[in-house]
């Protein structure tokens, strides 16, 4: 197994086992993430999303992956995430293909892609249907998981602070 598979490796299995501290070890200090639904994130952002993620999934998040592949620069693997969404406890079942680029043996880039309108009609039901192939329903869900990213940044600091 090449290296950069193995990272991919703990990375996922991490995620499986709902452990962020170990799958952001595996990111570059100068992470850049990028997704439909989060749109570009960097840095200290990208590695909280993992954490939110995890915590806002619950029990009920569900990670397969599979078809890992790397070589020295870059890799993929397809994951399927199951979870529900939002108030509503809508399933969720995203399939994602995730691809990467490597340095010194951590991730330098992550883009996760999947079909945004299928998610948003799972997620968001009948406006997800109606709306989720439109730029305009995109962006809402990119200012919205923005908007949710930075309030969990902020109970995170309220918290740390609180704690010291």
């Amino acid at each position: 197994m090449h290296p950069n598979e193995e990272v991919l490796e703990t990375f996922y299995s991490a995620f499986k086992a709902h452990d962020p501290e170990k799958m952001t070890a595996c990111y570059g200090k100068n992470i850049t993430f990028t997704d439909p639904a989060f749109g570009n994130i960097k840095g200290d952002r990208a590695r909280a999303m993992w954490f939110m993620l995890i915590e806002r999934g619950g029990s009920n998040l569900e990670i397969n992956y599979s078809d890992i592949q790397a070589n020295d620069y870059n890799g993929s693997a397809k994951w399927t995430a199951t979870y529900l969404f939002g108030p509503k406890k809508r399933k969720v079942v995203n399939h994602v293909v995730g691809t990467f680029y490597f340095q010194n043996g951590k991730i330098l880039q992550h883009t996760d892609h999947f079909n945004l309108w299928r998610w948003s009609r799972q997620a968001i039901g009948f406006k997800g249907l109606i709306l989720g192939w439109s730029n305009a329903m995109k962006l809402k869900i990119q200012q919205q998981s923005s908007k949710s990213l930075s309030g969990y940044l902020q109970n995170m600091r309220s918290f740390k602070e609180e704690a010291s």
